[in-house]
Parts: structure tokens; sequence; C-alpha cells
């Protein structure tokens, strides 16, 4: 093989770094073709054309060869599909894409100010009290003070003598993120879809791997709402369909009232307006559709989801990335029957916005 040496400079890639900046790259294009490998490489081949991603060194069959070696796709008669490992770093991606975006603040991730009976230990100890956890229990420092009170030679141990561990107090949430896939996700030239899936992917690995008592479940609302599951997300799809906002509510409530978490919140991401409901008093889950305007048929249900919301102690956060006149009004009337917020969010912002208001939750929560 033909070795090309060229000057060091400090912003050089290494191999490494390159091979990580295209699978992150890969990650994103995978989002926006609903999983399909084989149509992102084509996208890849593309860029390629007219960015020079790939060289002598690794070519486009070199990277495919990599993304089979570290088991994220595999090829079935020269058809590549995705791999649960693979599913996994476009969730990892989409963590490290948002959260490495945010601007440092003092929020942070919030544990409890207060000390409790919790689960999660800190590095400062009390003495022992009836009722308090043996696993808990520092050795070392309890060995230490009966040791300075007796001595080597006359080892004995008092209840005095036992310190134990402060813990944090840490409260549970149980989360349900709405996600319109109605036809204007995609609509206008502009991708709305995959930076909503981006933040539900992001949502999720933080929760998975800094908040494991919480629960996140994922809902789809167009014509009709369905919940799917966090490695379904890179397959979602927007289809032809209008915005049944009061089935997403109801799925999303319904959920929540199966939780025992103490504290139960709902993250709605949409770009408009109610257009869509269930016909009252049929089986049949036939739809009434209107699009145009504020129709009160519509908008009245709806709002009766919100109220119902609130009875249940459920709050809602609306992240509207549309100023849809009608989107507007509407949100104006459903934040105040519901007691919630609402943020109008540009798609750079989303993902930073969803995680912020997400920890200052946790924050709330736990004050």
């Amino acid at each position: 093989m033909k070795l090309i040496y060229s000057k060091w400079n400090e912003s050089s890639l290494t191999d490494e770094q390159r091979l990580e900046k295209l699978l992150n790259l890969f990650s994103y294009i995978l989002l926006q073709t609903s999983g399909d490998v084989n149509e992102a490489l084509d996208w890849l081949s593309q860029l390629d054309e007219r960015y020079n991603f790939f060289d002598e060194n690794m070519s486009l069959s070199d990277f495919i060869d990599k993304l089979k070696e570290k088991g994220l796709i595999d090829d079935t008669d020269g058809m590549f599909t995705l791999t649960p490992k693979g599913e996994m770093k476009i969730r990892q991606d989409s963590f490290k894409e948002i959260f490495g975006n945010m601007k440092k603040s003092p929020e942070g991730f919030h544990e409890s100010p207060m000390s409790g009976k919790g689960i999660e230990r800190n590095n400062t100890t009390k003495k022992y009290q009836f009722g308090d956890q043996p696993q808990n229990i520092d050795t070392t420092q309890t060995l230490s003070n009966a040791f300075k009170r007796e001595g080597i030679d006359n080892f004995s141990l008092n209840e005095d003598d036992i310190e134990i561990y402060e813990t944090e107090m840490q409260t549970s949430a149980a989360t349900v993120l709405l996600v319109d896939i109605s036809h204007s996700m995609i609509l206008y030239g502009e991708d709305r879809i995959t930076p909503a899936k981006q933040v539900a992917l992001g949502l999720s690995e933080l929760i998975l791997s800094k908040y494991r008592k919480d629960s996140l479940n994922i809902v789809l609302f167009g014509d009709e709402a369905r919940e799917v599951s966090v490695s379904e997300l890179p397959f979602v799809s927007v289809g032809p369909y209008h915005t049944n906002t009061k089935a997403g509510l109801e799925l999303a409530r319904s959920i929540l009232r199966r939780k025992k978490n103490a504290n139960k919140q709902i993250i709605m991401i949409t770009d408009g307006k109610p257009s869509a409901i269930y016909e009252p008093g049929t089986n049949s889950r036939r739809i009434y559709k209107n699009s145009w305007g504020l129709d009160p048929k519509i908008i009245n249900k709806t709002l009766d989801e919100a109220v119902a919301c609130r009875r249940e102690k459920i709050k809602i956060t609306t992240f509207m990335i549309a100023q849809d006149e009608y989107l507007i009004q509407f949100i104006q009337e459903f934040t105040a029957a519901n007691g919630g917020k609402a943020y109008y969010s540009s798609l750079n912002e989303l993902g930073e916005q969803v995680f912020v208001d997400y920890l200052k939750n946790k924050k709330r929560f736990e004050d």
C-alpha cells in the first residue's frame, strides 16, 4: 500500500479522529434516511464527490468495512441493515451532539442539595443512627475511630465509632415525549423531523446513562397516536398525516397513569395546530379533519385533554418549531388550560432547549 506523508500541523486529525467524525456524520444521515443504511451510504458517496471525504488512506469501501468490523451494520446479499449496536451508536451520537453543544451552566446535572435516606453516596459522612443502611458504612473511617479510641492492641467497636456515608435524596420522573409526525414536519423545504428524532434519541440516552430511575416513553402523533420504542426511533418517518394532538395527549396520559413515579410530565414537539380528532361517539376510530384555521370542534376537545392532564398533575411543556399564527394562538390557550410552559425553538437550538428544560424540571421535582 502506498503511504503519503504530509507536514504535521496541530489541526491535523488522526485516523481515529477522522473515522469518528465520519461515523458521527453517518449517524446523522441515518436519521434523515429513517435508518435505511443503503440510502445513507448513497448520500455519503454523493457528499464525497463534493467534499472529498475519502482518499487513498480510507475509501468508501474501507469505511463500509469499518462499519461491519465495529458491528454497526450487517451485510445480507449486498443489502446493508442497521444492527442493535448501530442503533445504540445513533442514540449516543445524538446525546453527544446535543449535550456537547450546550453552554456550561450552573444548572448542570442536578441532585438535591439536601441529604437524606437516598441511594447515591456523596463524599461526606455522619455518625450512625438507627435505621441507617449497613451498606453505607464507611469502613475505613469507622475502623480509624475505633483505633483512635482504644488503640490497635485493644480493638473494640462501639456504635459511636460507626461512620455512615451521607446519601443524596433523589426523585424519579416519568416523561412522555410527544413527537409530531404530520406532513408539515417535512414541508416547505425544511426537515423538522430529523432534529426531533435526534432530541428523542439524545434524551433517552441521558435518562439511560444518568437518571436510571426515570422513565421515558415516546409517542408519535399524526392522524393517530402510537407508542414507539427507543430502538424504533431511527426508522420513524413522517406520513401524509394531519395533527391529532388530542390523541397524542390521551395516549400519553394513559401511559403516565400507569407509572408509579412521583413526578409526571409531557414534552411535546410540534410544528402545527391541531387539525384532527377521532369522531366522538364512534367505535370505528373515524377521524374528523379540518386544516383550515382553528376548528372549535377540534380545539375544544384538545383543550379538554390539557385540563385532564392538569387534574392528574401532569405538566406539559410544548416546543413549537414553527411560528404559525394559528399554532401560537392555540398554544397560548393550551398552556393556560394546563398550567404548563411553551417555547418557540429554532431547529438548531431544539435539542439544547429540551435538555435544559428537562434538567430544570429535575431540579424543581427534587426541591
